[in-house]
């Protein structure tokens, strides 16, 4: 029988920057509902409420002292990997999200005898660029990663294109991989007519704009949508929230390309900072279309934000975004060849060029894109709720138990 589940994250609010940290967020949320929870994770969070223990694991000081900088971040998660196991755990199965946390779910499996569960937000192997972020460390995050996931008892794939990729490169039985998508929370991600937010950052709210959200990172494709600004219809306005650059040089790549871009046009609006989810909401809300220019993304959970708030999307047709985003129904699709080996466009400008001429056409035409942006509401209404996920997953938690 199912008793407690534990959670091993790095994020978990109010240290939120990415897909995997709402993810968690939501997924706890709704489990503890259902079996007691406990959740541990990278900070000083300490939470206690009806059916949720939160508890937060601080950095290694030390981590960066005497070393390559680069290598930092992958030590530093390793020993707090360490640290979440070691600590007593009574939980009767240990689930655990990316590879920052990989490690800890690996051990706590050996160390306290309870099934290990760890579900894929995204690859090592599919994301060289991290290099620049971890230097050789890159070899530390990817061999925590491949120990934990060929250890696993179950891995969970946020898409069928993500499955795909854990069966191409790591030693797994294929009735250990199982498909679970991401979901969004549809009361709290539904259209907001407030304005407020937009006046603030300097976005007419009478003008159509076409809307960025995510870190400025080589896998979410920011670059190329940048590149794509000279030919998007000049009517438009071009958001752009994008923060939490991975390296200081795709920042000032980021920073040196926008301002060129800006040289020539005024209505490029940069919003720096990772902006409070109220604040998303309504930037998503007023949206003529929102655009995903992704070369890698495992699902996108913030294609289903967009979504849910009744907003149409194009995106770029890579991973688990065709699984979300169906083409001429809720929005349009970029196709997109990578280069071997790189997950670079073999031909950039083209896929910025494509990305512009599907903007284009979504957000001159009202009519498209109001249909686009209800049937998309209509879409994750239908199949993306944290409730049937968080049932999903105490399900397979159940027949993990149910197996000892």
């Amino acid at each position: 029988m199912l008793g407690k589940v534990a959670l091993f994250t790095n994020e978990y609010p109010p240290l939120v920057y990415g897909g995997a940290g709402v993810h968690v967020e939501y997924l706890s949320r709704e489990l503890a509902r259902l079996v007691p929870v406990e959740v541990r994770c990278f900070g000083d969070q300490d939470v206690r409420e009806p059916g949720l223990r939160v508890r937060g694991y601080g950095a290694w000081d030390d981590a960066r002292r005497d070393t390559d900088p680069r290598f930092g971040g992958a030590l530093d998660a390793f020993q707090r990997s360490l640290a979440m196991a070691k600590d007593t755990l009574d939980a009767d199965v240990v689930h655990c999200h990316t590879w920052y946390t990989d490690m800890a779910g690996f051990l706590a499996k050996k160390l306290w005898g309870i099934p290990l569960v760890l579900t894929t937000h995204s690859l090592e192997p599919l994301r060289p660029w991290k290099v620049e972020q971890l230097g050789n460390a890159y070899g530390l995050s990817a061999w925590m990663e491949r120990t934990a996931i060929e250890d696993a008892d179950a891995v969970i794939a946020v898409s069928q294109e993500t499955r795909n990729d854990v069966l191409r490169n790591f030693a797994v039985a294929p009735d250990q991989v199982h498909v679970i998508h991401n979901g969004v929370d549809l009361d709290q991600y539904r259209r907001d007519p407030r304005v407020d937010a937009l006046v603030r950052h300097g976005i007419d709210p009478d003008r159509p704009y076409v809307l960025f959200v995510g870190r400025i990172t080589r896998q979410k494709g920011i670059i190329h949508l940048v590149n794509a600004i000279p030919q998007i219809d000049p009517a438009l306005q071009v958001v752009l929230c994008a923060g939490a650059p991975d390296t200081p040089e795709i920042g000032s790549e980021m920073a040196a390309r926008v301002a060129e871009i800006r040289a020539g046009r005024a209505d490029v609006i940069w919003i720096r900072e990772m902006v409070p989810r109220a604040e998303a909401i309504q930037l998503y809300s007023h949206a003529a279309v929102f655009c995903c220019p992704s070369v890698y993304e495992p699902f996108g959970i913030i294609n289903l934000e967009a979504m849910a708030c009744q907003t149409a999307v194009v995106a770029s047709a890579v991973g688990g975004i065709p699984e979300v985003v169906v083409p001429e129904e809720t929005g349009l699709l970029v196709d997109l060849e990578i280069r071997e080996g790189t997950f670079e466009p073999v031909e950039p400008p083209k896929f910025s060029s494509d990305l512009a001429a599907a903007v284009n056409r979504v957000a001159l035409d009202s009519s498209l894109g109001e249909r686009f942006g209800l049937a998309g509401r209509r879409r994750v209404e239908d199949h993306f709720s944290w409730a049937a996920i968080a049932r999903q997953t105490l399900d397979l938690y159940r027949s993990l138990v149910a197996g000892d």
